[in-house]
């Protein structure tokens, strides 16, 4: 069955800002400029737009217009931040290693839908830093499929290219086992801060990872307090 217009609409805008072709604070076209494109009613339009903004890929600002979203790591307690520009603001030499990448089918992330699994290294002046292990859904993010990941981490790629509405994150510590110690380089049954984080967007899951961190090599902080 062909979709309506306003969903036509949707798709549309939807792949510009997966592929990356539309980066974040792009201007999206607005109402009136996409019935006229599309030959229909504004509210067709103003359908689509608020679809996108529900889903959190846009923001619709009065008076100024409608925006690709930025990525949000900001209004949470615990940042989503980017290993490699944290390695780098302590005045370190940051490195990723791929150590394994592969597309799968699989009921991790829900209902079984195409994944890609990535492994790696994050890597501090020489040392390891971080191991972590990550599954994305490509069929929220198609576009990382195509991604050169092993000159730019999984991670920093996503913040950039694949807006997130809500995320959960999960801190545990855990004894290393032989493969996470080598990798890690530090003795078996080594405690490691251990993260887990899953993001979403509206109801669609986007991406789980877990993050071990080398022992002694990372803090999480969070300020917060009340306010009026």
């Amino acid at each position: 069955m062909t979709p309506g217009i306003s969903e036509q609409i949707r798709r549309t805008i939807e792949a510009r800002i997966l592929s990356g072709e539309w980066a974040p604070g792009t201007r999206v076209p607005g109402d009136d400029e996409l019935a006229g494109q599309y030959g229909c009613a504004r509210m067709t339009a103003n359908k689509a737009l608020s679809a996108l903004a529900a889903a959190g890929l846009v923001e619709r600002r009065r008076r100024a217009g409608t925006f690709v979203a930025r990525p949000r790591s900001q209004a949470m307690v615990l940042e989503i931040t980017d290993l490699a520009a944290e390695v780098a603001a302590r005045g370190e030499a940051y490195r990723w290693q791929l150590t394994r990448r592969r597309a799968l089918r699989s009921e991790a992330l829900g209902p079984v839908a195409p994944l890609l699994e990535i492994e790696g290294v994050h890597w501090a002046d020489g040392a390891p830093f971080a191991a972590e292990q990550r599954l994305v859904n490509l069929a929220e993010v198609p576009a990382i499929a195509q991604a050169d990941l092993t000159r730019e981490a999984p991670g920093t790629w996503l913040l950039a290219h694949a807006p997130w509405t809500e995320a959960e994150h999960r801190i545990s510590a855990e004894a290393a086992d032989r493969p996470l110690a080598k990798a890690l380089a530090c003795p078996p049954g080594s405690a490691c801060l251990t993260v887990r984080r899953r993001t979403w967007r509206g109801l669609a899951p986007v991406t789980l990872v877990t993050q071990h961190f080398a022992p002694g090599s990372h803090e999480l902080i969070a300020r917060f307090g009340a306010r009026g």
